[in-house]
């Protein structure tokens, strides 16, 4: 198997049935909480950037001779969104020196928010799946993961009444 394959199908988990994108969703949660765990919040946020040029590389090479199509089983995108959802509340807590481990609520909302943003796709995030090509594939996804992240602080905020 070619490497850029490998890791356009997230090293298997987009070969998961049914709903490919939440089993690589789910499967980033899991990894994400072990960086976050074991190598700390600003891990996190390098094995995000990593996913991320990895995605971008893999589905180039994936998609580039085949325009307008969005194979189930290409998950990278999925991990690379959902780790950036992940950042932020991993960065929260880690700015307020509460690095040893992230509790339920935020791992859990940044897996919700970006599961509800990738599969309704408004505004931006639709426009970007729109464009049908290897880089859209990728960019609906990072997008999801920034509006969920902030979505995640905000639930916070107003869960806490910081933003009361």
């Amino acid at each position: 198997m070619r490497v850029a394959r490998l890791v356009s199908i997230g090293f298997g988990a987009g070969l998961m049935r049914p709903a490919p994108g939440t089993w690589g969703s789910a499967a980033a949660i899991a990894v994400g909480l072990v960086i976050d765990r074991y190598l700390g919040a600003p891990m996190l946020v390098i094995a995000a950037l990593a996913a991320t040029a990895a995605g971008l590389w893999a589905c180039h090479a994936e998609l580039k001779d085949s325009p307008g199509l969005d194979p189930s089983e290409i998950v990278i995108d999925e991990i690379a969104g959902q780790w950036i959802a992940l950042a932020f509340p991993a960065l929260a807590f880690w700015w307020r020196g509460w690095d040893d481990w992230m509790p339920y609520p935020g791992w859990v909302a940044a897996f919700l928010f970006f599961r509800l943003f990738d599969i309704w796709k408004p505004w931006f995030i639709g426009r970007a799946d729109k464009r049908h090509d290897w880089l859209g594939v990728m960019l609906d996804d990072l997008f999801a993961g920034l509006c969920a992240g902030l979505a995640v602080i905000v639930a916070a905020g107003l869960a806490h009444g910081y933003l009361m």
